[in-house]
């Protein structure tokens, strides 16, 4: 089982949507482990995807921050970040991009990121 992960998820989650003027505040000079997943609302993939990571963001919860942004509302980031594809998910650790994930992916795979980002962190 993955080092991080609560057996009982926390019933209010750790999703948050993030703005172009919160970005630097939030993820950039977090402290903590942050995913940001870029999407629109209107996206098949990420409306697939949108379970398994608000149910990640809560078994996550304390551990790792768990933002999104809609491209269509916040633009800007996507270009800044050379996101090309939605879905895409950003990982940072002290402000840097240390691993993505792009397209459909699986819960299994999103878990090995943040686990290996997690104890990138720890080091």
């Amino acid at each position: 089982m993955p080092l991080a992960l609560n057996s009982m998820p926390n019933i209010l989650h750790m999703l948050k949507e993030i703005t172009v003027e919160r970005f630097d505040r939030e993820v950039i000079k977090s402290k903590m482990v942050a995913l940001v997943q870029f999407k629109t609302e209107w996206s098949g993939p990420c409306q697939i995807l949108e379970p398994v990571y608000k149910d990640l963001s809560e078994a996550y919860s304390g551990v790792a921050n768990f933002y999104t942004v809609d491209i269509e509302k916040e633009q800007g980031l996507d270009k800044k970040y050379g996101v090309m594809e939605i879905p895409t998910v950003l990982l940072f650790i002290n402000g840097s991009v240390v691993d993505h994930a792009v397209g459909l992916f699986s819960r299994n795979m999103l878990v090995a990121k943040i686990e290996n980002a997690l104890t990138s962190k720890s080091n």
